[in-house]
């Protein structure tokens, strides 16, 4: 058992946090979207929860728990729910949310710290230059731009923009390696790709540097049909609009809107599937002239009325806000990540809302994905048990529709659906002990683990917490 006493005297002067119930409360993220992660990871906790303000402070961290032998799993604002910030070995929780400085910005690009939020990085580049990132989560207003790219794939702004992945939506990371002596590493190019939705296994962020597009006061709409597959029609073909700047288009089924947009409700109809969308003020009139085209019902716009106030953004009805909402008028409610592979996307959604119906509300998200439009899916599950679960998984993938599993906490059974070599062989490099948010990476603990048995990968630290509670 490592001796917390002495580590704690010896990373003096960094602020440090060991009172069980906070440290908990750091332990924590939104697995329990997750009923299945919700069993799981229900008593996970870290030992204590290290707070560095500096680089240097990261690295005197990381050297003393190599020293140690003690775990160490990054957090930025515990947003993410996959289990992905969750330490399975208990150890130090690094909580990088008072890195939260933005150093440079430039035509075109920002260097910043990891703990920013991201909403405040855009008020700040906006301020600055009209400058924003070019994407963003759901949970921009909490959420860390390290939490995002460490955990995060894509959001609103990927319809134009792409994910994470894309080379050029990452610039440069400056990663600290676990070692004995820590090395400070500049990652750029294809490079960026090793710890770029890693969750922190095989280095810690202590600089980013992202880059900017214009920034707009985007205009808030809702759309609504009748139909979802009306709303999806719609939204495809507005996703092809060359012409009109979009940054989100959410295609989301009845009864989904009515019932859990409570602040959007008096522009809803019982019945009503709507789009939540973000459009550039100077493309509203083309904007408006398409929807017309299209038939569709304009029932909200941000820019018409009277005060926003207690009226949350619509990338807040989209994403993961979507099921957020969702759960907390319905706690047996959880949802999937699917990937709807174009060109015939449109079509795949239609056979799966014909298959599933109300079991699984839609709820879609169009992005560029390799330079083609398409759609990839949140949609909700009327939860009644693990096996039925199993099975909605198992159609969707019978019909070429892929699930990154949101009820696993693992790199390569949820985000990524392989083992990434490169990330596999750049961890041997800078985490030789395996000491970073360890339990995470399946390929680090177990090169056998047989994808296809279809089994929940349990890491042995977890087993054995899950027997003795």
């Amino acid at each position: 058992m490592p001796d917390y006493q002495l580590i704690k005297k010896e990373l003096e002067g960094i602020a440090i946090e060991d009172n069980p119930a906070l440290v908990r409360q750091k332990s924590r993220d939104f697995y329990w979207y997750s009923p299945i992660l919700k069993a799981q990871l229900d008593n996970v906790t870290a030992d204590i929860v290290v707070t560095p303000k500096t680089e240097e402070e990261v690295i005197r961290t990381l050297k003393v728990a190599y020293a140690h032998d003690v775990p160490v799993t990054p957090r930025g604002a515990g947003t993410g729910n996959y289990g992905q910030a969750m330490p399975l070995s208990g150890g130090i929780v690094l909580n990088l949310a008072a890195m939260n400085k933005i150093k440079e910005i430039h035509p075109g690009r920002v260097v910043c710290e990891p703990g920013i939020v991201i909403a405040e990085l855009d008020r700040q580049t906006k301020a600055h230059s009209g400058q924003e990132l070019r994407f963003h989560p759901s949970t921009a207003q909490t959420a860390t731009i390290g939490g995002f790219i460490a955990g995060g794939s894509g959001g609103v702004g990927s319809i134009t923009w792409g994910g994470l992945r894309d080379i050029g939506n990452i610039l440069r990371l400056r990663v600290v390696t676990m070692e004995a002596e820590p090395r400070v590493l500049d990652l750029t190019g294809w490079d960026l790709t090793k710890v770029s939705h890693a969750y922190g296994t095989n280095g810690i962020i202590t600089e980013i540097e992202m880059p900017l597009a214009p920034a707009y006061d985007w205009v808030d709409l809702l759309v609504a049909y009748d139909d979802f597959m009306d709303a999806v029609r719609f939204s495809d073909a507005l996703a092809k609009c060359n012409g009109i700047l979009v940054k989100e288009i959410a295609p989301i089924a009845a009864p989904i809107p009515y019932e859990y947009f409570t602040r959007h409700k008096p522009y809803i109809r019982q019945g009503q599937s709507i789009v939540a969308l973000m459009i550039a003020p100077h493309s509203m009139d083309p904007f408006i002239a398409f929807t017309t085209q299209q038939k569709g019902e304009i029932t909200f716009r941000s820019d018409k009325v009277e005060s926003m106030k207690g009226i949350p953004h619509a990338y807040e009805l989209a994403w993961n806000h979507t099921t957020l909402r969702a759960i907390k008028v319905d706690p047996t409610i959880t949802y999937l990540q699917v990937q709807y592979p174009g060109p015939d996307h449109v079509a795949k959604v239609q056979k799966m809302v014909e298959i599933f119906g109300d079991e699984v509300p839609g709820h879609l998200e169009f992005i560029k994905f390799d330079g083609q439009i398409q759609c990839s899916g949140l949609p909700l599950v009327r939860y009644t048990s693990e096996d039925r679960l199993e099975e909605i998984i198992k159609i969707h993938q019978d019909h070429g529709c892929p699930i990154f599993n949101p009820h696993r906490y693992t790199l390569e059974e949820g985000g990524m659906k392989q083992t990434d070599t490169v990330q596999l062989a750049f961890k041997k490099e800078t985490d030789p002990k395996g000491l970073l948010n360890p339990g995470k990476m399946i390929a680090w603990d177990n090169p056998d683990f047989d994808f296809k048995a279809g089994k929940n990968y349990l890491f042995p630290g977890l087993a054995a917490l899950m027997e003795a509670s």
